[in-house]
């Protein structure tokens, strides 16, 4: 008995079909690929722009300032809130601390992510904002362990879960703000100025860390003087606040919430893709945050305790990494911009490179000890990273359609950071502790390179490109008239 055959696929149109019905054809192509009219075009002017951009990256610079300040005080937190006895386990147990918040990371950004899809980005990112400014607060006005015992690390660890929390609503808005506001040919450009903010952040925690530290007394210090960087918070989530509640929605997500179809079915797809959807751009998402952020905790987070465990001066090295910062910053803006013109996946592709090859000789540059050689090896590690700093931020968002964008980045990228980037300085100082190797960090930066290496190799690009579910957003009317002409000829 013969097989039943397969019922065939229909075949494509003939040459001679279309020649003898080009109208026909003409029309059915139409109405697959309708014409853009000018009003489906979104043009968002420049001083438009720069207000997200400004409000956007203040929380920004606000969620890594309270993780610079923790980062840096590291040592002297451990000995506030920790058992006396063993200086490294004090260290261990403040680093564990801050490695816990990043534990409630993803669970933040299932909640906020779908959320912000929902109900629209601004309302999230305010929303955000007060609880980071308000935990961080709190961490400055907790007792130590000498005066309440075991409550003091409880009551660390949960405000620093109630951080983990918020921030896990916090990159993946911002990102997806910024994305939505800017105009498709300048999306690196303006997005940069979100990891500007990130570097603000740990400049101004590191600068005013390393001034107390000067101008104070070892005593005043561990008494009282740690806790004024964490008193700071509070004004400067009242100002990023202020800024945000005066923006406006997203025009791409104003565009959406104008569309065809009923909102709550809009929604509902939103918290369904988010999840399930997007599976492939979540796995790319994880892999390119993994080689960013154990890089950039590396670099900005982990290594002033490196540092000091190699018995540089904490103050030494707290300045180098600032100056490093500050050349970083001159330097991001111009990285973005060059992305929007040679793309993404070049300048991606630079710094994973850059952290695989030059890891060992800038850390066997830092081991020699001396301002210079330290310095010397800082700024390699921080010119590998300026790459990812530069054009992350408008790489991230572009693997998300419009509807499930803010939900899928918020749990890939909280996913990813929990596992890789949140742990480097715990992992790092464990793998330094168990095998006595203090280039481990090397290492670990040169793996974080390869995996950067293969993500960037697998993804698309997206540079000079609308983003995916939403039309094409140009800065002024004359490019959208010309954006339309084009199409005619």
């Amino acid at each position: 008995m013969s097989a039943p055959e397969a019922p065939e696929t229909p075949a494509p149109p003939l040459p001679e079909a279309v020649s003898r019905h080009r109208a026909l054809f003409r029309a059915i192509h139409r109405r697959k690929n309708p014409r853009l009219r000018q009003s489906d075009i979104t043009v968002t002017e420049e001083a438009q722009v720069k207000r997200a951009v400004k409000a956007t990256a203040l929380g920004n610079a606000m969620e890594w300032y309270d993780f610079g300040v923790y980062a840096y005080l590291a040592v002297i937190i451990g000995k506030e809130f920790f058992p006396s006895g063993n200086d490294t386990a004090q260290t261990l147990s403040s680093l564990a601390t801050f490695a816990a918040a990043f534990l409630v990371r993803p669970i933040g950004g299932m909640f906020f992510g779908p959320l912000g899809d929902r109900v629209g980005r601004k309302k999230i990112l305010a929303l955000t904002m007060i609880m980071m400014s308000t935990a961080t607060l709190a961490i400055g006005l907790i007792p130590s362990y000498a005066s309440i015992g075991v409550w003091a690390p409880v009551l660390l660890v949960l405000c620093r879960m109630v951080q983990g929390f918020s921030t896990g609503g916090e990159y993946g808005g911002a990102a997806t703000f910024i994305a939505e506001y800017a105009p498709d040919k300048r999306r690196g450009f303006w997005g940069s100025f979100l990891e500007f903010g990130t570097l603000i952040g740990y400049t101004v925690a590191a600068v005013l860390v390393t001034t107390l530290t000067v101008l104070l007394s070892d005593d005043a210090m561990q008494s009282w003087g740690w806790r004024v960087p964490f008193m700071v918070a509070a004004p400067l989530g009242l100002i990023g606040l202020y800024l945000r509640m005066k923006l406006d929605e997203s025009p791409a997500f104003q565009k959406m919430e104008e569309g065809d179809g009923p909102a709550a079915e809009r929604q509902k797809k939103s918290l369904r893709e988010s999840f399930f959807g997007q599976w492939r751009a979540m796995l790319l998402c994880i892999a390119l945050v993994a080689a960013f952020n154990v890089t950039d905790y590396m670099l900005l987070s982990y290594m002033p305790t490196y540092l000091t465990q190699l018995g540089f001066g904490e103050t030494g090295g707290l300045m180098s990494i600032v100056v490093v910062m500050l050349i970083l910053m001159a330097l991001i803006n111009s990285v973005g911009r060059l992305s929007d013109r040679v793309g993404r996946k070049p300048v991606l592709m630079a710094g994973s490179v850059g952290f695989f090859v030059l890891a060992l000789p800038a850390f066997l540059l830092i081991k020699q000890g001396g301002t210079v050689p330290v310095f010397a090896g800082l700024l390699i590690l921080g010119l590998a990273l300026v790459c990812y700093l530069g054009a992350m931020s408008s790489s991230l968002p572009a693997l998300f359609p419009t509807d499930v964008r803010y939900g899928s980045l918020s749990i890939g990228f909280n996913i990813s950071v929990s596992l890789f980037g949140g742990t480097t300085p715990l992992v790092v100082a464990a793998l330094i502790g168990a095998t006595g190797n203090d280039l481990m960090p090397a290492f670990y930066t040169m793996l974080a390179g390869l995996v950067g290496i293969v993500a960037v190799a697998a993804m698309k690009e997206t540079a000079r490109k609308p983003l995916e579910g939403s039309p094409p957003s140009v800065a002024t009317d004359e490019e959208a008239r010309e954006l339309v002409e084009s199409q005619r000829a």
